[in-house]
C-alpha cells in the first residue's frame, strides 16, 4: 500500500504502538506516523505507508489542532492526568470574561519550554527518560505559535478549550501555564487532536475498525500522495522539464522564492518536492526517477 492512512487513535497505546499494530494488520513493511500523540491523547494520527514514508516530514511539520480539557486546582509531575499528583489548591471563582483575559496571553507567537515528560531529546536522550530516572535538566525554550485559542466551556474547576498551533507546541504546557496564571495550578485531563497538517477527524478511521477488518477497511480510506500534497503550492512542468526533474536536473522557474512546492507533470502527478530559490528549483526530494 502506498499513501496516507488517517487513524483515529484511541486512549492507551503510544503512537509507535499504533504504527506496529497497523503494520501487522495490513502486512505492510514500511510505515511511520507524522506526529506523536501521547498515550492518553486520542484523535488524528496520520500514518504514511509504503512509498509515502518518503514525504512524511512534510506532514510532521504541519500545524495541529486540538480539543483539550484542563483540570484546575491539581498539579501533576507529567502535567497531565497520567502523572502523580504534586499538589492541590483552591480554585478562584472564574467568569467567561476573566478566563478570556487569561487566554489572550497565550495567543500568537511565543517561546515555550518543553516539559520534562516529553519526547524532546537532550544530549541524545529523551527528556521523559531523564524524568523517569529522577533527573530534571535545563531545556531550551522554542519558538511556537498559537493561531487560535478558544474557550468552549467551563465549570468551577475545569476548562474546555480548542487550540490551533504550530508544530512543537505542547498543550500540556499550556494547561500548566493557564493554571499558574489563574493562581491555582492545573493539568491536562483530556486531549483530542482534530487536525494534523492537512488531515482531519473527518478522514480518520477508528483503529479498532482497521484491526478488525485489515486491508478491506484501509483500501477505501487511503489518501494518495498526490492528493495529500495538494495543499502545497504547485509548479507544473512541461514534458521536457518533467524529464529533467526526474533526473534531478536544472529547471528554471520564473516565480518568487518559496520554501516548499510540489513539482508536478502535465497530469498533476507529483514528481518532486523543492524550494524555489533565485528562479530555480532546489530539490528536497525527487519522488519520480527517470
Amino acid at each position: 500500500m502506498n499513501g496516507i492512512l488517517v487513524v483515529d487513535k484511541p486512549k492507551g497505546p503510544t503512537s509507535s504502538d499504533v504504527v506496529q499494530l497497523v503494520r501487522r494488520a495490513l502486512k505492510e513493511k514500511k510505515a511511520g506516523h507524522t506526529g506523536t500523540l501521547d498515550p492518553m491523547a486520542t484523535g488524528v494520527l496520520a500514518l504514511c505507508l509504503g512509498d509515502a514514508t518518503r514525504v512524511a516530514q512534510v506532514f510532521t511539520d504541519g500545524d495541529k489542532a486540538y480539543d483539550a480539557t484542563v483540570k484546575l486546582g491539581v498539579t501533576t509531575d507529567t502535567l497531565d492526568a497520567e502523572g502523580q499528583v504534586l499538589g492541590t489548591s483552591p480554585v478562584p471563582a472564574v467568569t467567561a470574561e476573566s478566563l478570556e483575559a487569561v487566554l489572550s496571553r497565550f495567543r500568537g507567537p511565543q517561546r515555550q519550554t518543553p516539559p520534562m515528560y516529553s519526547a524532546v531529546k537532550k544530549d541524545g536522550r529523551r527528556l521523559y527518560e531523564l524524568a523517569r530516572s529522577g533527573e530534571e535538566v535545563e531545556r531550551e525554550a522554542r519558538d511556537v505559535t498559537v493561531y487560535a485559542l478558544t474557550l468552549n466551556d467551563f465549570s468551577a474547576d475545569e476548562l474546555k478549550v480548542s487550540v490551533r498551533c504550530s508544530k512543537g507546541f505542547f498543550v500540556r504546557m499550556l494547561a500548566a501555564d493557564l493554571g499558574e496564571a489563574l493562581g491555582c495550578g492545573a493539568h491536562l485531563s483530556a486531549l483530542r487532536r482534530t487536525q494534523s497538517g492537512p488531515f482531519s477527524l473527518a478522514q480518520a478511521l477508528p483503529l479498532s475498525t482497521l484491526l478488525d477488518q485489515g486491508p478491506v477497511a484501509a483500501e477505501g480510506r487511503l489518501v494518495p500522495v498526490d492528493e495529500a500534497l495538494s495543499f502545497l503550492p504547485e509548479v507544473k512542468t512541461t514534458p521536457a522539464e518533467a524529464e529533467r526533474v526526474r533526473h534531478g536536473g536544472l529547471v528554471e522557474v520564473p516565480r518568487a522564492d518559496c520554501p516548499l512546492v510540489r513539482v508536478t507533470d502535465e497530469a498533476g502527478h507529483v514528481l518532486a518536492l523543492a524550494e524555489l530559490k533565485r528562479g530555480r528549483l532546489v530539490y528536497k526530494r525527487v519522488l519520480a526517477s527517470g
